[in-house]
């Protein structure tokens, strides 16, 4: 088993390799590269046509200021040739600056590292502590009427985009045209760092509850689905069905018996619980005002602003990995009998 374990870590090295250099390729290849939006910038800037007198490149401006610019952008080189130095400089955790505001992009990451992991480690949390005694009740109650209405309203919590979800609670619940009973956005009051600290605690839960609703809905009709028809499919198997015949009492058999069995999908969905490090949403950031990892990536792609974008999926590539590798650890946990080797 542990040869199996060290054989995946070794494997981590070339599949990180191989999404690294797509991703770098496909990255650098899209128009509109940021020397190609700074030319456009100091082309309206200077009121240029377009045309190209002499000495003028087909932007507008000298030779000379597009050979700095290339060099300035690292795009003097050719393209394996960038890759090599960028990956040079991963090696040493040097993720580059960003070509829209200058700063490193490790700070960038790390500055808005906690709104995304808070988030992530909560949701992940209260779906986990709620889906699964949910899909464990329906899948006993299979058929009745509890688990039709409690159906119903899963689908239509499904069906409910997060865009309009988030607007909905604002005017509802955050001042609009009905209650202000939450805060439009943040993560804290402005007076934050002068409250006590259980007064903190309870300000946080205040700034969480409506994007936290959020994050939630479309995973947790999902997650609760999965449970119910995971068990569904083990109580239909024949040692549960021995079990019975023996005559063990209903509630050990499904809770003893079956229900580690169904555990086992689960277990498929904890390969990402690592990406609740960057867990991040562009819709709920951008409409509860939170400087998140999500908001991140979506400026970052508009902006063409290439370290931040490489440097996010280099993290999430080794988060995702390691977190495959902890999902067959925990299938082995959850069921000693599989075995990798």
């Amino acid at each position: 088993m542990w040869i199996y374990f060290f054989k995946r870590i070794l494997m981590i090295i070339p599949t990180l390799f191989g999404i690294t250099l797509l991703s770098f390729i496909i990255i650098n290849l899209a128009p509109g590269s940021p020397l190609e939006q700074e030319l456009q910038k100091m082309k309206f800037a200077s009121g240029l046509d377009g045309g190209t007198g002499a000495g003028s490149s087909t932007y507008g401006v000298s030779e000379e200021v597009l050979e700095a610019l290339k060099k300035q952008y690292g795009f003097d080189k050719p393209l394996l040739v960038r890759y090599g130095i960028w990956l040079k400089n991963i090696a040493t955790f040097d993720f580059g600056d960003s070509f829209s505001t200058y700063d490193p992009v490790l700070d960038m990451i790390i500055e808005r590292f906690p709104v995304s992991l808070q988030f992530g480690l909560v949701s992940l949390f209260f779906m986990y502590l709620i889906c699964i005694p949910l899909g464990v009740f329906k899948a006993v109650k299979d058929g009745t009427h509890f688990d039709a209405i409690s159906s119903f309203i899963l689908f239509v919590m499904y069906s409910i985009p997060p865009l309009m979800l988030g607007i909905l609670l604002i005017v509802f619940f955050a001042g609009g045209s009905f209650y202000d009973w939450f805060p439009l956005g943040g993560l804290h009051s402005e007076d934050y760092e002068y409250m006590l600290w259980y007064q903190k605690i309870f300000d946080r839960i205040h700034h969480f509850v409506l994007p936290m609703i959020c994050y939630m809905i479309g995973s947790f009709t999902v997650l609760t689905f999965l449970m119910k028809n995971s068990l569904l499919d083990v109580i239909k198997l024949d040692y549960i069905r021995t079990a019975r015949a023996k005559g063990l009492d209903e509630k050990k058999v499904v809770y003893k018996h079956a229900l580690r069995n169904a555990l086992i999908p689960l277990a498929t969905g904890l390969s990402s619980i690592l990406g609740i490090f960057l867990a991040g949403s562009i819709i709920i950031e951008q409409i509860f005002s939170l400087e998140g990892i999500g908001l991140l990536s979506y400026k970052a792609a508009l902006d063409r602003d290439y370290n931040v974008l490489m440097g996010l999926i280099f993290i999430q590539s080794i988060l995702m990995l390691i977190g495959r590798i902890i999902s067959d650890f925990l299938y082995i946990i959850i069921d000693p009998r599989i075995d990798f080797s």
